[in-house]
């Protein structure tokens, strides 16, 4: 089918939305209402030695986990309780839109959470993902960027022609789209975080979570000696500290979850789904040179790569970054949500948690020493809480000097 204008944009933003309303948000209590097969194997937490198979046992637990929120309603005790604080019923909505006595919590908003971090975004973000979008977008509209020679500028653009509505559409909509100012106003709220380059302008942040990663790294290098005491069978590994470092955490994330926690890293993640969904697009590898043999587990990785290259950028790939996405988000997600601020809960569920989350903890700890050169949990001082964006501006300039 032949689009025109920026029909083909217009579905591809409307596509991407419904992809994210269908795989983000999750509905509480059908999660586990599924028949499941009795000789088939689950697993559930044993306090000595981590996790023991017991057949249909993670329903049983879920279900016991879930907590009565008034309706009918059930959701995870972390909601229950900031329900409890707001001191409103929950309501419904009417049959007009509206609610049930005009007042009242929505109760999809407590049993269909929509679990998503924004640091998600900001690897992603200091992967270069949106800065090769916005390199091909200016050589789309032949526009020369800050350097004397544009690096682009002997590509041809005819590879990518039915592309073309596409592009014309995003470029078109850019007034719609984030700014980097405004995602890097909510990095600093929620994580502490800025970025670093000649598109961010100095800005005074109303506030900022300047403990946060100093927090994150103690939780995993906290992690790591647990799962050095654990993996010998002749210690019984002691889980106390981690349940201090993860409510540290979970305080932190917690202090950030206001404003426009909801709303921003939805909206980025929106916008950068289309950006990898127009970057994986064939068209590109007739457009930017790629090297076939690297094994990219995602196409958008090889136009990014390939553009870094062309620009000078930095030389890790954008694999790394996109592992680090991943990992952090999972991590953070388990202890925002979780209820590890209850005086009841103790240090077995606290080493549970570093059990079944430990190829993320360890692969967290790996992807960061690839892409900043620093490992986060090495040494038995303060653990390193310098800002990654430092880091990879330290790493880019000794990349430059080297090549000189």
């Amino acid at each position: 089918m032949l689009f025109v204008g920026v029909d083909a944009y217009g579905l591809l933003k409307a596509a991407t939305e419904v992809f994210l309303m269908l795989h983000c948000g999750v509905q509480l209590e059908d999660y586990f209402t599924a028949d499941w097969p009795g000789p088939e194997p689950r697993w559930t937490p044993d306090a000595e030695r981590g996790l023991v198979e017991h057949p249909c046992a993670i329903p049983d637990d879920w279900r016991k986990l879930l907590v009565d929120v008034g309706g009918g309603n059930k959701t995870i005790p972390y909601l229950a309780l900031i329900q409890s604080k707001l001191g409103i019923p929950v309501g419904e909505r009417g049959g007009n839109g509206g609610l049930l006595d005009c007042e009242g919590a929505l109760a999809h908003k407590l049993t269909r959470p929509v679990f998503m971090e924004c640091i998600w975004s900001y690897w992603h973000e200091e992967g270069m993902l949106v800065q090769t979008m916005n390199a091909l977008s200016m050589r789309f509209q032949n526009r020369r960027g800050r350097a004397e020679r544009d690096p682009l500028a002997q590509l041809a653009l005819d590879p990518v022609r039915s592309l073309n509505t596409t592009l014309w559409g995003y470029i078109q909509d850019e007034q719609h789209r984030l700014s980097v100012c405004r995602r890097d106003l909510e990095y600093t709220h929620q994580l502490g975080f800025n970025l670093i380059g000649s598109a961010c302008k100095p800005m005074r942040a109303a506030e900022s979570r300047s403990n946060f990663l100093g927090a994150l790294h103690n939780l995993l290098r906290n992690s790591l000696a647990f799962f050095r005491q654990d993996d010998d069978t002749t210690v019984i590994a002691d889980g106390f500290p981690l349940l201090g470092s993860l409510r540290e955490l979970q305080l932190l994330l917690t202090q950030g979850g206001h404003n426009q926690c909801g709303d921003l890293p939805w909206t980025a993640r929106h916008e950068m789904l289309m950006q990898q969904w127009i970057l994986a697009r064939p068209e590109l590898r007739e457009f930017l040179p790629r090297r076939t043999m690297v094994c990219h587990p995602e196409p958008w990785m090889d136009s990014v790569d390939a553009m870094k290259t062309l620009q000078g950028w930095t030389d890790v790939s954008a694999l790394h970054f996109s592992n680090l996405a991943t990992y952090s988000e999972r991590i953070l997600l388990s202890v925002r949500f979780g209820m590890w601020s209850d005086p009841n809960v103790d240090a077995d569920e606290a080493a549970n948690w570093a059990r079944y989350h430990r190829r993320y903890i360890q692969g967290y700890c790996g992807d960061y020493r690839c892409v900043t050169g620093v490992d986060p949990t090495a040494g038995s001082g303060p653990v390193d809480a310098t800002m990654p964006a430092i880091h990879l501006k330290n790493r880019l300039e000794a990349q430059r000097r080297a090549r000189r």
